[in-house]
């Protein structure tokens, strides 16, 4: 019998701060959107205006402050001689395991707000229709350490990586 368990590693603390500065930039256009309304209908306190400012608040705070730690407890990844682990989502959970003998490139991205905080991303690409396997919020030098990882377990296994 196979007992399946939860890979291993979580990203890094910094993910939540990551996460929380995305969110908080999904936010920005809709509070411009409000504050244009207001402008131009000229009823700053009036109940429409209110009533979407506060459920906006609401929604946002959310967002940015409960969504980010409940991703953070439930992301995890692992690498092993066979395969590349991976477990997201926070309200959709997704578990991924892509056998090493697929794996056609490893990739590394980093964005501004990545850099900011000195994470990255590993990009592991094979041949599923599925797409590939990211291991998100990593710091960089846990990153790179994945990225030689994979790449010399990918070089000694014999497979097609199709």
């Amino acid at each position: 019998m196979i007992t399946m368990t939860d890979p291993a590693w979580r990203p890094s603390p910094r993910a939540k701060q990551l996460w929380a500065i995305n969110a908080a930039l999904m936010w920005v256009p809709l509070f411009i959107a409000q504050i244009v309304w207001a402008v131009v209908d000229g009823k700053w306190t009036s109940w429409p205006h209110v009533a979407v400012f506060v459920v906006s608040v609401v929604l946002a705070a959310a967002h940015i402050v409960v969504v980010p730690q409940w991703r953070y407890r439930v992301h995890r990844w692992e690498i092993s001689d066979t395969a590349v682990y991976t477990l997201t989502g926070w309200f959709d959970q997704e578990r991924r395991i892509a056998p090493i003998s697929r794996v056609q490139t490893v990739d590394t991205e980093r964005g501004p707000i990545d850099r900011m905080l000195r994470l990255a991303t590993v990009t592991v690409t094979t041949a599923s229709s599925a797409g590939a396997v990211k291991i998100t919020a990593l710091d960089t030098d846990v990153a790179d350490r994945a990225v030689k990882q994979l790449t010399e377990i990918a070089g000694r296994t014999m497979g097609d990586a199709t």
